[in-house]
């Protein structure tokens, strides 16, 4: 593999949001990873993708899952080593229609597991590999939900707490590291997907092109910052 192909890695890949983000980076000429906790499902997207003459890969990886991260991780280096781009598209929504108080709390905990602690640990996998090279991009899916003024309304509390938290996180992390490494969040809008169900007025493709931008910016570009179709949204 040339030294100029850049290596991307998107999370929850097998399907909506995350199928079409590996297709329109592979589509960009990135050497691109299909993560999905499936093997099944995600040997079937491979497929479908190689079809198409598309230059992707698969690795197992379950977000919730601390050692599947890690052997992911040490996977992608033995295999590549190296990665410019991490998409943490994985995620869960697992709210009912009720007060957060009077939730089972093993849906806050499930939904916290996946959306914020899931990408906490992916980042800290596999962020070395874009030190040691001095240049990554990282994009966290995050949700209009995740807005502090969303959580003066009621609803969805797990939810809207795990992408508030993961927000936060982007902004603290693209504090700490300095050089020419991104870490942005993206709310991709009400999409037609498992998740966002099929009334939804966006398609993923829609989605995809909202994220994308960020794995390509230069050095100059925002850093800590959450966006919607390239628009800044506030905190």
């Amino acid at each position: 593999m040339s030294k100029d192909i850049k290596v991307a890695l998107v999370t929850g890949g097998n399907r909506g949001i995350g199928y079409e983000l590996v297709k329109q980076l592979a589509l960009k000429g990135f050497k691109v990873i299909l993560g999905s906790r499936d093997p099944e499902k995600g040997h079937k997207a491979i497929q479908q993708l190689r079809e198409s003459n598309l230059d992707v890969s698969f690795v197992s990886i379950e977000v919730d899952n601390q050692e599947s991260i890690r052997q992911a991780a040490d996977t992608i280096n033995e295999n590549f080593g190296k990665l410019e781009v991490l998409i943490n598209n994985a995620g869960v929504y697992l709210d009912e229609n009720k007060k957060l108080v009077a939730m089972n709390p093993s849906i806050l905990e499930k939904t916290m597991a996946t959306n914020f602690f899931g990408v906490f640990h992916v980042i800290r996998s596999f962020i070395p590999l874009m030190e040691k090279q001095g240049y990554g991009r990282i994009i966290n899916v995050s949700s209009e939900y995740g807005a502090i003024s969303e959580l003066s309304h009621p609803g969805v509390g797990a939810y809207k707490l795990s992408k508030f938290a993961l927000n936060g996180l982007t902004r603290l992390l693209a504090a700490e590291f300095h050089g020419d490494i991104k870490i942005n969040a993206v709310d991709p809008g009400w999409v037609s997907s498992d998740m966002g169900g099929p009334s939804a007025p966006r398609t993923p493709k829609q989605a995809a092109e909202s994220i994308l931008w960020l794995a390509t910016i230069g050095p100059e570009g925002p850093n800590g910052g959450f966006f919607n179709d390239g628009k800044p949204i506030d905190w």
